[in-house]
């Protein structure tokens, strides 16, 4: 219970006025519920003609008496007049006309306070959607490198869906039943307060064994989610991999390793849902020995004589108590799916609790990048191994760099450093003298444009792809800077043009298509820095020549940090630097460094030979 009121605590307090319209309507109900039923004890007393022999007068409101026997002498008293004057067989329609009347207006407030839960129900869910992509947009990319995304997709689709089918979903449940049960209670107090206390008593028995089942259901249902995640994650990477999947004919091997994932999830949902489904007949049959044993213990309090209720009366208090046992059977139904949503709620904060360590510094300076960038003694680790060892170079404005070196040898990892995508471990990096770690990250990397060796386009038009993230452009920028990046004839040629949706991840284009709208929303943002990660690697003759032009357009008179995996298109870089291991071990130009006949020399052997 303590786990279902800190989530409703955290995201309730919007919706407080749902909340306290739901608490008015159930209060309203167990009121009505309560006085309908009421109305049996007289008719079963005319019918059975149980208090012919007596006679009641009215008694004033004020007397010196329980309220309760004042209210039921007055009662009677009311219904003997009635008799008096119509026969019990009309009194009897009456007191059934009232019956209908109250039952109406409790079914009419049940309604109520159900409807009020909706809007609680599924606004919880889609703040806790809101907050996860929030908080997926505001972590690290660091913290990606370590998560599945198909286990994150699992979490934002099946868990938050869990979170609202078992916690969202027994909000009425939760707002309704414990009210009812409490004033079911005091009603019960009332009429007899010892078979109440024998009541209390056997009620506890039944919630401590309900909720020992509930609680490993919660750990079951955890481990049933983390396995969905799994095959979340393998889904992810069937579609991002089926072309290697069909080339090395390995869909058996894959559809083996789903089908085991799938078998396993199967058998862990089968034994949640059988020991969910034990929590009906579980209820019931617990239900029904208590009904059996309270009937025991008022019966045989009547037959002695020692109770302080009747026949009629007793059989109004079955009837409440019967009422008490709907409630509690719904209540413990309820835990069990709790539970389940209390595990998924935990995969969900794994995301939410996640500390970003990169952030905006508490008092942010200004930034301009009027001269330099410095990289002062840089030191940085992803885990354990230093990947960027005691780096110090200095990149003047308007200057064309280029970092080159083997896989693994940190060069990526630089220009990731610089917008903070990862944030060093020691030394600092440095624009105009201010360090990057004390402005504002919208500041920092408003300097800056990315193209990236693949293409990260988004379902989207043309138009919205180039004008990605840039406010107040007009089409005719985004007509310019898609006519320098040589993207505006294959834009035009398209159905719609710039308005043509350009497919899951620009599925619809090529290679060098989908490079030059990429770097069309580079031209279009006009960095002061370029961050280039070889934008034409990967590219034919003929598109390559295309995109390297549409490069060279944007790199003119501004400051490049290229990436670079073919050493020819970086010969004419200002200043070249050779990584291994983490560390500069050559720079230079080109010719220069060809000339050395050093680690450089070897990496352009590597790919053919290169003249100065």
């Amino acid at each position: 219970m303590k786990g279902i009121i800190s989530i409703l605590r955290r995201f309730l307090p919007p919706y407080r006025k749902y909340v306290f319209l739901t608490f008015l309507f159930n209060i309203l109900t167990a009121l009505l519920t309560i006085v309908s039923f009421f109305a049996i004890v007289p008719i079963l007393n005319i019918l059975f003609k149980t208090n012919e022999a007596k006679e009641y007068t009215f008694i004033p409101w004020d007397a010196d008496m329980q309220f309760k026997d004042i209210l039921m002498n007055n009662g009677y008293a009311y219904i003997s007049h009635l008799i008096e004057i119509y026969d019990g067989a009309t009194v009897l329609i009456f007191l059934g006309i009232w019956l209908i009347i109250t039952a109406a207006l409790k079914v009419g407030t049940a309604y109520l306070g159900a409807c009020f839960t909706i809007p609680m129900r599924t606004g919880v869910v889609r703040d806790i959607r809101n907050q996860i992509n929030d908080k997926i947009l505001a972590l690290p990319i660091g913290f990606f490198s370590e998560e599945r995304k198909g286990d994150i997709m699992a979490r934002i689709s099946g868990d938050v869906n869990e979170v609202e089918n078992s916690i969202m979903s027994s909000l009425d449940m939760l707002f309704k039943n414990p009210v009812l049960i409490l004033i079911y209670l005091v009603a019960m107090l009332l009429m007899s307060w010892q078979l109440t206390i024998f009541v209390l008593i056997l009620l506890p028995i039944m919630g401590y064994v309900m909720g020992t089942i509930g609680k490993r259901l919660k750990r079951q249902s955890f481990e049933a989610q983390n396995k969905w995640g799994e095959l979340m994650a393998q889904i992810e990477e069937t579609l991002g991999g089926l072309r290697v999947i069909k080339a090395f004919n390995a869909e058996r091997k894959i559809s083996n390793r789903f089908e085991k994932g799938s078998n396993e999830f199967k058998k862990m949902s089968s034994r949640i849902a059988k020991r969910q489904f034990l929590a009906h007949p579980m209820s019931e049959l617990l239900g029904t020995a208590t009904i059996a044993i309270v009937l025991w213990f008022g019966g045989k309090l009547i037959l002695d004589g020692t109770g302080i209720i009747d026949a009629a009366g007793f059989i109004f208090y079955l009837v409440i108590f019967y009422g008490i046992i709907n409630p509690a059977k719904e209540f413990s139904r309820s835990a069990y799916a709790i539970q389940r949503g209390l595990a998924s709620m935990e995969r969900i904060d794994k995301i939410l609790a996640a500390q970003n360590e990169i952030s905006d510094p508490e008092n942010p300076k200004p930034i301009h990048f009027e001269k330099e960038i410095h990289y002062k003694d840089v030191w940085f680790k992803y885990r354990k191994d230093w990947v960027i060892q005691g780096i110090d170079l200095t990149v003047k404005k308007g200057k064309t760099i280029a970092f080159v070196g083997q896989s693994g040898s940190g060069k990526s990892t630089m220009a990731d450093l610089l917008p903070r995508f990862y944030d060093i471990q020691k030394g600092g990096i440095y624009i105009d003298g201010t360090n990057i770690k004390d402005v504002r990250l919208h500041d920092l990397r408003s300097l800056m444009g990315y193209v990236n060796q693949e293409a990260i386009l988004f379902n989207d038009t043309y138009y919205n792809n180039i004008a990605f993230g840039i406010a107040d452009v007009t089409e005719e920028q985004v007509i310019e800077a898609a006519k320098v990046a040589n993207a505006h004839e294959f834009i035009m040629a398209t159905e719609n043009g710039y308005q043509t949706n350009i497919g899951d991840r620009g599925g619809k284009m090529s290679g060098g298509q989908r490079q030059r709208v990429s770097i069309a929303r580079a031209i279009l943002k006009n960095p002061e820095i370029l961050i280039l990660d070889e934008a034409t690697s990967a590219l034919d003759t003929d598109s390559e020549r295309l995109v390297q032009e549409a490069l060279d357009n944007l790199m003119k008179n501004r400051t490049t940090i290229v990436i670079a995996h073919r050493l020819s298109t970086i010969k004419n870089a200002d200043e070249i630097y050779v990584m291994k291991e983490g560390k500069i071990v050559e720079s230079g130009q080109h010719a220069e460094l060809y000339a050395q006949k050093g680690y450089y020399t070897k990496l352009c052997d590597m790919q053919g030979n290169f003249e100065e």
